[in-house]
């Protein structure tokens, strides 16, 4: 395969996972976005980065140069403007730009919605925009999905941030709405499969999971693998401005993106037509066998793309508890060391046992006392070694989950906590010597998990910011004795 594959909207939930699934087979993958510096410290190495934006068309015919199959996986439904004008505006240029190109397919991701119906403003922009690349004259595919169920994916979070703070929940009639959710790994099936095909007219294929469920079904499935007891109360009417305003104070969801989301969801979307079962070699697993998955994937791992990765998307928004990266609260911090990028991190590999935690040690010796009064660990296990560090060893009431060496370091804790709590240090090179990000995230479990961050948030302020300044100075003091 000679010609190269772009993907567009390759800092989103999707584009970003299908990007780093074409770089995997060994496809010649090129990524488009609007700021290409953000997108280049994410993919793989020789995933080739572009910068253009499908509102500049100036900006288009450099990026698809020498591509045979593009995909579009851009919309607007973030923006602060209306979304559906820059839509149809945006899929026109790529259209046109893409027939000049010589570019033979593209492959298009909507959703799925009776066009019969009077469909919500995002339903109807998604089927839109498919529309308006067939009428490009390159041959395009569209699939059209339902709800995309994966760790970071925009229902997932809504469904999973729903159900850890609500012990009483409020369902409107929205929530039993007949949907066919469907895994993000069989969307990404679906999309590469799609490369295979042979020429020919431009086709809409429906995809779905295996189960016609509704958003109550999945409160439900989520809260028993949660071990969860959730009561579910059903109310006659609760309109899309008061259900957007609901969620904006209760999930991670914004009330603008929530009102239109809703405003999606009062539509059924299941498949009707079966043409894509027939025509592709892929049996997308049912509801619950997502839902665990989702679960797992993102137990094993932290660094996976999330629907607000996009960066069109809006700012999280940060409040005195912290900064909301979906349902996970995060104190993050940044510093620079003038000193090596080695000697940095030299100072990041010993933290914990004797070394000790660089900033008031006396209180992480109370925590200790704290849990082992709960039944923890405490602080009484030390390290195995005070230099060097692999993946599992244990670092006083942590445990190594991620180590690379030179780069970055994340202990994931196990002490008592009404939650998941993590513990991560990267460092990089920076004009004046390295960059030191520090990262404390936290997972909460229901009530008592956010009653607990918010609580002792003043204190972690304090005791954060002092590790930080702690580890930089015992690098620089390292760097001083150094010969």
């Amino acid at each position: 395969m000679s010609e190269r594959i772009l993907v567009t909207g390759a800092t989103g939930y999707v584009g970003a996972r299908l990007l780093g699934a074409l770089a995997a087979r060994g496809a010649p993958v090129r990524g488009l976005a609007r700021r290409p510096e953000d997108l280049r410290a994410r993919v793989a190495p020789g995933v080739e980065v572009v910068g253009g934006d499908v509102l500049r068309p100036e900006t288009l015919p450099a990026a698809l140069a020498g591509v045979g199959t593009a995909y579009y996986m851009i919309h607007s439904m973030g923006s602060a403007e209306p979304f559906e004008d820059k839509d149809r505006v945006a899929a026109r240029h790529f259209g046109d730009a893409a027939r000049a190109e010589g570019v033979r397919r593209i492959i298009y991701l909507g959703g799925l919605g009776d066009s019969a119906e009077a469909l919500s403003p995002h339903l109807r922009s998604r089927q839109q925009v498919g529309d308006i690349l067939r009428a490009s004259g390159v041959e395009t595919l569209e699939f059209r999905a339902s709800v995309v169920i994966g760790p970071g994916s925009l229902s997932f979070e809504l469904v999973r941030a729903l159900v850890e703070r609500l012990p009483v929940m409020v369902m409107p009639r929205w929530v039993s709405v007949p949907a066919q959710p469907i895994a993000i790994d069989d969307v990404l099936a679906y999309l590469i499969a799609a490369l295979d095909l042979p020429p020919g007219d431009s086709r809409v294929f429906e995809i779905g999971g295996a189960d016609v469920v509704s958003y109550a079904d999945l409160m439900r499935e989520y809260a028993a693998r949660r071990g969860l007891r959730r009561w579910m109360i059903p109310v006659p009417v609760l309109t899309p401005s008061l259900s957007s305003l609901w969620l904006g104070l209760v999930t991670p969801v914004y009330a603008r993106i929530g009102r239109t989301l809703i405003e999606s969801i009062v539509h059924a979307t299941v498949v009707r037509d079966h043409t894509a079962e027939a025509l592709f070699r892929i049996r997308p697993r049912g509801m619950r066998a997502a839902m665990a998955e989702a679960l797992r994937a993102e137990a094993r791992d932290l660094d996976a793309t999330r629907w607000s990765d996009a960066l069109s998307s809006p700012s999280a928004p940060h409040a005195w508890g912290g900064v909301r990266f979906g349902s996970r609260l995060a104190d993050t911090r940044t510093a620079v060391a003038p000193v090596p990028p080695e000697r940095a991190f030299a100072a990041v590999r010993r933290i914990g046992g004797r070394t000790g935690w660089y900033h008031a040690d006396w209180l992480w010796t109370v925590r200790g006392w704290i849990d082992l009064l709960l039944g923890g660990a405490g602080m009484r296990r030390g390290r195995r070694d005070p230099d060097a560090l692999r993946v599992g060893d244990v670092l006083d009431c942590w445990r190594v989950e991620v180590f690379e060496p030179g780069h970055r370091l994340r202990l994931v804790a196990e002490m008592k906590l009404p939650g998941r709590a993590w513990l991560e240090f990267e460092v990089e090179p920076h004009p004046e010597g390295s960059r030191v990000h520090q990262t404390a995230l936290f997972e909460p479990t229901g009530l008592a998990g956010l009653s607990y961050w918010y609580g002792v948030f003043p204190l972690h302020r304090v005791l954060f910011a002092g590790m930080l300044r702690g580890l930089v100075a015992a690098a620089m003091r390292a760097e001083r004795v150094s010969p």
